[in-house]
């Protein structure tokens, strides 16, 4: 794989976009230093976690007194993330760790939009993190990581991390795909998620490689596809989506799923994927055009 770098990220979204959704967007984004300057355009805000609350196991400085100060306004807040290696309720322990007030009803993680859609037949093969217990999942899970005769045995697949994940684990599952087609769930659709040494290669990305290699259709839990913004609707109490606004780091996931869900989007800048770089150029060759750009949360 090339260096993992904010470019190598950016073509390789755009490479394979027709894999995600498709909207539209406005012809300019709106200019602001923070999400307070334009609160009063939103009644509840979606929040990214990665880039916009905290970097790696770091919290963005002023993230935590932005969200109590969206609270004192009355905003509604829940949190849409990615990161599948968590359970809500893991997730949860660890925001309260960097300060965040969450509450359950205000967490929406891809594992719980994945889990709440998996077929509970049969064996899943999951690829995990070190010492996940798979207690919140339907069915029959084994760690094909830990136990490598699930790649044979096992009657689909369910990527949830890509931590423990190495090359030659990836070819290993390219032989047994190509050996037997099985279908394929993917709870964190994440290319790439900024820590604070750089840019981890997250499921996404190997599963993108699976699909240009096998021609496989994989099933997408998490941003940018629909389920995870239904259910973080589901949790606004009938807020409308467009009085709503998707709030994250990178175009390709928040931005583009955000709008395709109807709901008004916030770009954070200076933190997560385009941390140090002018965002411009980006969104003029993607065409992903956020509604607001903030400088940071």
């Amino acid at each position: 794989m090339s260096e993992v770098t904010t470019d190598w990220a950016f073509a390789r979204y755009e490479a394979v976009r027709a894999r995600l959704p498709a909207t539209q967007f406005p012809a300019a984004s709106l200019h602001a230093a923070n999400l307070a300057e334009v609160a009063d355009r939103y009644d509840a805000f979606v929040l990214d976690a990665f880039g916009v609350l905290n970097v790696g196991n770091t919290p963005i400085p002023g993230a935590v007194a932005r969200m109590a100060a969206l609270r004192a306004m009355g905003k509604r807040l829940v949190v849409l993330t990615n990161a599948a290696s968590y359970t809500r309720a893991a997730a949860l322990v660890k925001y309260r760790k960097l300060g965040f007030d969450f509450r359950d009803n205000e967490v929406v993680s891809s594992r719980d939009v994945a889990a709440a859609r998996l077929a509970p037949s049969g064996l899943w093969g999951v690829v995990a993190a070190a010492g996940d217990s798979f207690a919140d999942l339907p069915g029959r899970m084994v760690d094909v990581i830990d136990t490598p005769d699930g790649f044979d045995t096992a009657d689909g697949f369910l990527f949830l991390s890509s931590a423990r994940w190495t090359a030659a684990l990836q070819d290993r599952l390219m032989r047994a795909l190509a050996h037997r087609m099985r279908p394929l769930v993917v709870a964190n659709p994440d290319i790439v998620a900024p820590q604070e040494g750089g840019l981890s290669v997250e499921p996404g990305a190997f599963a993108h490689d699976l699909a240009d290699q096998l021609g496989l259709v994989p099933q997408w839990f998490g941003k940018p596809f629909g389920d995870g913004f239904a259910d973080a609707m589901a949790r606004l109490g009938g807020i409308p989506a467009a009085r709503v606004a998707m709030v994250g780091d990178t175009l390709h996931t928040d931005i583009l799923g955000g709008r395709a869900a109807g709901m008004g989007t916030i770009l954070v800048a200076r933190h997560g994927l385009f941390a140090g770089r002018d965002v411009a150029p980006y969104i003029a060759r993607s065409g992903i055009v956020p509604d607001v750009i903030v400088e940071t949360t």
